[in-house]
Order: C-alpha cells, then sequence, then structure tokens
C-alpha cells in the first residue's frame, strides 16, 4: 500500500513517524514537486493541484481536519483534481471534540461568572461586586450540530446551561434543543445568550453572522466564533458591539488569516482573541482515525467521515 502526505505548514517527520506507527504495512512518502507515482491514498491538507490531478490507484483522500472548505474551493476552480468516484474523508473527531469542548466551556464560564466585567474593572481599579448570572437565563446556542457541535453541547449541559442548536437537519442530543432549517432560525436566534458558531464553510454559511443575526440575539449576548471567519461580517460584529447590542466577542478564526494589525478587532475592549488554535490535528489520533477508516475501506465497508462534495461537509 503506497500512501502520500502532504501539508505545507506541519512538521512533516511528527507525522510521518505516526502514520508508520498506525500503519506498518503501508510506504508513506512526503509529496514533492514532480512526484506523479501512484498513491493507494493520499493525506492532504489544502494541498497543490498536482498532488491529486490524474493520481492512479487513488482509493481515498483523507483531509487532515474537520474542515474541508479550502479542498472543495480548489475543487471547484479545478474540475479534474480529483477524478471521479474517489471518496473524501474528514477527520470527524481525532482529540478535536475535547478541545472544542474545553475551549467553549471556559469562555462560557468566563462570561457567565463576569470575569470579562472584572477585567475591565481591574484595568479602571474598580473595586465592586456585580450581581450574578442566572443559569436559566443564560441560554447557549450552536449554530452547527455535527460531531464537534454535538460535544460542545453536551458539555455545556452538564453545566446547567439551557442548551440549543440549530443545523440542516434534525439533531436529538440530551438535553438540547433542537433547530431546523431557515425557517426555525429565528425562534432559535430570540433569547440567545451565547452564540457559537461550529458551522461547516459552505457558499449558504458565508456571511450568516451578520447584523441580522445579530440583532435577534438576546440583548447584551456574546459570540463566540470557532468554525470559519468567512461566517462573521466583522463590521458588523463591530457595531453590534459599539452599541451594546452584543456584550463581547471570542474569535478563534477571521476573514484573513493571520489578523492584520490595523484591525479593529485587536483593539477593541470587548473582543478576545486566539490565533486558530481551538482544535488542532494531533498526529497520533489522526493517524489511528485514518488507519481505522483505511481498514474498512480494505474491507469493503463503508467508514463514516465521508464529505458530501455536493453539500460542501
Amino acid at each position: 500500500m503506497d500512501i502520500i502526505f502532504y501539508h505545507p505548514a506541519l512538521t512533516v517527520d511528527n507525522w510521518l513517524q505516526a502514520f508508520k506507527r498506525a500503519i506498518p504495512q503501508a510506504r508513506i512518502r512526503q509529496w514533492t514537486k514532480g512526484d506523479d507515482a501512484p498513491a493507494d491514498y493520499a493525506l492532504v491538507w489544502n494541498p497543490p493541484v498536482e498532488v491529486l490531478r490524474q493520481r492512479k490507484g487513488l482509493k481515498a483522500v483523507f483531509v487532515l481536519g474537520a474542515g474541508v472548505d479550502a479542498i472543495l474551493s480548489k475543487f471547484q476552480q479545478y474540475p479534474d483534481m480529483l477524478a471521479q468516484g474517489v471518496p473524501l474523508y474528514r477527520l470527524e473527531d481525532t482529540g478535536m471534540a475535547q478541545q472544542m469542548q474545553e475551549y467553549a466551556v471556559s469562555q462560557v464560564l468566563h462570561w457567565f461568572r463576569r470575569f470579562d466585567d472584572y477585567q475591565l474593572q481591574k484595568i479602571a481599579g474598580q473595586w465592586q461586586p456585580l450581581d450574578e448570572y442566572r443559569h436559566e437565563e443564560f441560554t447557549v446556542g450552536l449554530l452547527g450540530a455535527g460531531v464537534l457541535g454535538g460535544k460542545v453541547a453536551e458539555s455545556l449541559t452538564a453545566w446547567g446551561f439551557p442548551v440549543r442548536c440549530w443545523s440542516r437537519s434534525n439533531k436529538e442530543y440530551p438535553g438540547v434543543s433542537s433547530y431546523v432549517g431557515n425557517e426555525q432560525l429565528p425562534a432559535f436566534l430570540s433569547g440567545t445568550r451565547v452564540l457559537i458558531n461550529l458551522l461547516p464553510n459552505t457558499p449558504q454559511t458565508a456571511g450568516i453572522i451578520n447584523q441580522n443575526l445579530l440583532n435577534q440575539l438576546a440583548e447584551g449576548a456574546y459570540v463566540l466564533n470557532l468554525a470559519r471567519g468567512a461566517h462573521l461580517v466583522e463590521s458588523d460584529l463591530l457595531a453590534a458591539l459599539d452599541s451594546g447590542k452584543i456584550k463581547g466577542a471570542m474569535l478563534d478564526v477571521f476573514a484573513k488569516e493571520p489578523l492584520p494589525v490595523d484591525s479593529p478587532l485587536w483593539r477593541h475592549p470587548r473582543v478576545a482573541i486566539t490565533p486558530h488554535i481551538a482544535a488542532v490535528s494531533r498526529p497520533d489520533e489522526a493517524a489511528t482515525f485514518i488507519a481505522s477508516t483505511v481498514a474498512r475501506i480494505e474491507e469493503g465497508t463503508v467508514p463514516a467521515g465521508e464529505v458530501s462534495i455536493s453539500r460542501g461537509y
């Protein structure tokens, strides 16, 4: 079995060793320019077109992350980049769910306990206990309720918050209210105090967090974006923050990354920023997932995690 690997930024040696441990029977090589030899599987992140185009023998392609928008946009530009019938898989959960849970729970609790307000008081040299928020008035709404969204919802219900989710299809997570489709979006937004975005990046979801959506949230709501910068209209968020409609935002992803130094998001006192680190793919967990998926393909069964190229996730 021959496997090619390509990632423009990762420390390659750690990943290659992890895959060799997980799939010892395979010959795994890092793709270099000019390599057009056959391969059974390709493990990639945002690859050049020639990594996949006319690659003989491909049985499947694995994207080294949960998001597939970068490679799907290339498929649109270059329809012949991937041979028809070759399935595309994403990493459904390779340690990313726990990382997302940690990030989301820590930030929701940060806002719920009013640590953002106390930090501003600290800067002003002000000692003033504040009224507590009540759990029943601190509804958390998740835009997107796939594998990662479901895990985040599960972790937040354990803290006693009312939790709701909105997605393309109905979800049945214990203790979570499910809203479906555009017709139920206003009901989902109404009363939501913390909006957490975990949507896939598709043409239908681009710019979804805009002025119209923000205005439908509860007064003094918070926004936590863990999905893609393309979902958020940054100027609309800043306007909502300045008006007081939105009380605070925690952003891990941006329309342009790295975030330009002149972005007003850096300087806004109610915006917290991290550099796209909410959940990262880990070599050993990713290798284990891919090894099990490859084994199923070799057995002739259909594994989980296949991407619908037409839907975009």
